[in-house]
């Protein structure tokens, strides 16, 4: 399977990372990392690249890293659209106080958008 994970530096991102990680070396998909331009995340395009660089090494898994600029749920929508993908993973949601999941406004955005599968990591 051809998987893009779009990191948006938040520490749902992170998680979606380290499972994502963990789901291509047990099953052998094809890994691209798509780094996404949110000015009020925690972590800057810059860290999360390190970040992921990082946690691809230990893995010892290849895997494609891009920045892509511009809106972030769009620029991850387009890119999906663009390659030959068969999911799009995303980290995001949390959970209200009646227990209901809460969804940000760029995973609302890929959620209702995107032309592949969408599996959200919480």
């Amino acid at each position: 399977m051809n998987v893009l994970l779009g990191l948006a530096g938040s520490d749902e991102s992170i998680t979606a990372l380290r499972r994502t990680i963990e789901r291509t070396r047990a099953a052998g998909d094809d890994l691209t990392v798509a780094i996404v331009e949110k000015p009020e995340a925690e972590r800057s395009q810059d860290e999360m690249r390190r970040q992921a660089e990082d946690l691809l090494s230990k893995a010892g898994i290849d895997a494609a890293i891009e920045r892509l600029d511009g809106d972030p749920g769009s620029a991850l929508v387009d890119h999906a659209e663009q390659g030959e993908f068969d999911q799009l993973v995303i980290g995001g949601g949390t959970l209200s106080p009646m227990g209901k999941i809460q969804l940000g406004p760029v995973t609302e955005f890929v959620l209702l958008n995107s032309p592949i599968t969408v599996t959200l990591v919480r």
